[in-house]
């Protein structure tokens, strides 16, 4: 123990910071243990679990910047192999407890970054603060640089480091490569202060797991990059992944439907048809719109509006078209509202 470790507790005392109050004792309890006063650091760290010092509240720790995320009820997270794997590894680097605790998700917007980060949450049962960057951003010159300090300093504050998982979501909104910026000198500071803080985060909480997002990583700053132990990309889903997960999606959302007629089929056959599938985030959109905004007296309805979100619109698609995709005479009917009889006079016709 040093003297100002004393000065530290006499100070926090006065400010009546009991968090940087606790944090200070644990810190003095760890230096009595480490040259073998095992009895009076068990002394003092009886004394904090005593104390409701040691029981805060989530809710003491929020800022304007940082803010927690339930994570307790949160849905099946649906991944490819891939990245699933990548998880369960993030999740044993965390165990081994040697000090690899920083990871970057990148990916293209709704590719899962956000809700992987809350199952990482989960799965170490750990809590998660969560920092949304765009808020950190101030018109004002260096206010953005001080209120990266604030945030930095809150987290440093937040009890139980072992317990706790950082999300610094979007990340790339100011740390984006310096040289490609237009405000070089601005941004350059901007950067070079999360680059000390990062690093100042990791010498005083070695324990503490960071998890950045970006949508933007071939523009990211390469310097940022080096000081993340893992870069998970999560531009990995096959065509075949995202129909599986789009049938997942909509068996969670047609139970609710009570005038919905159920046709997987059907339904992976629009998907397959599909040039260009859009990720979870926005699958799940368009699915959940498609049901939600259909005809309550057509049941089928909300297949027509898949068709015309993912394909084309359907009302300027003729039943020879629709034929020539694929489906059948009792797909088109039920796609078209139009009889099978009808149907089939068109394509008889030639249409």
């Amino acid at each position: 123990m040093k003297k100002q470790n004393v000065l530290n507790l006499i100070k926090y005392h006065v400010e009546r910071n009991e968090i940087a109050f606790r944090n200070e004792a644990i810190e003095i309890a760890k230096s009595f243990d480490s040259v073998g006063d095992y009895e009076l650091a068990e002394y003092i760290m009886g004394l904090i679990t005593e104390s409701n010092l040691y029981a805060p509240q989530a809710s003491d720790f929020e800022s304007d910047f940082l803010k927690t995320l339930d994570v307790t009820n949160i849905a099946p997270l649906n991944l490819p192999s891939e990245i699933t794997e990548d998880i369960k590894g993030i999740i044993n680097a965390v165990h081994h407890n040697i000090g690899i605790n920083k990871f970057l998700f990148e990916g293209f917007p709704g590719s899962g970054k956000t809700e992987a980060a809350k199952h990482v949450s989960r799965l170490l049962d750990r809590a998660l603060y969560y920092v949304n960057f765009d808020n950190l951003i101030d018109s004002k010159l260096g206010q953005t640089n001080k209120n990266i300090t604030t945030v930095f300093s809150e987290i440093n504050k937040i009890p139980f480091p072992e317990k706790t998982v950082i999300l610094f979501d979007e990340i790339d909104v100011i740390a984006l490569d310096r040289i490609n910026n237009n405000d070089v000198r601005e941004m350059g500071r901007v950067t070079s202060t999360i680059l000390r803080e990062l690093d100042r985060l990791t010498d005083l909480n070695k324990e503490i797991v960071i998890i950045a997002t970006t949508n933007l990583y071939q523009n990211f700053d390469k310097a940022l990059t080096r000081r993340f132990d893992a870069v998970i990309n999560f531009n990995r889903y096959s065509k075949q992944d995202l129909i599986d997960i789009a049938e997942f999606i909509f068996y969670s959302f047609v139970k609710n439907f009570k005038n919905v007629s159920k046709d997987v089929r059907l339904f992976k056959k629009i998907l397959n048809l599909s040039e260009d599938l859009p990720y979870p985030g926005e699958l799940k959109n368009i699915i959940k719109t498609s049901l939600a905004f259909s005809d309550i007296n057509n049941s089928f309805d909300y297949l027509k509006r898949l068709y015309s979100s993912l394909i084309g619109n359907l009302d300027k698609t003729t039943v020879k078209q629709l034929h020539k995709q694929g489906f059948t005479v009792r797909e088109i009917e039920k796609l078209t509202g139009e009889p099978k009889s009808t149907v089939s006079r068109k394509l008889n016709e030639g249409e």
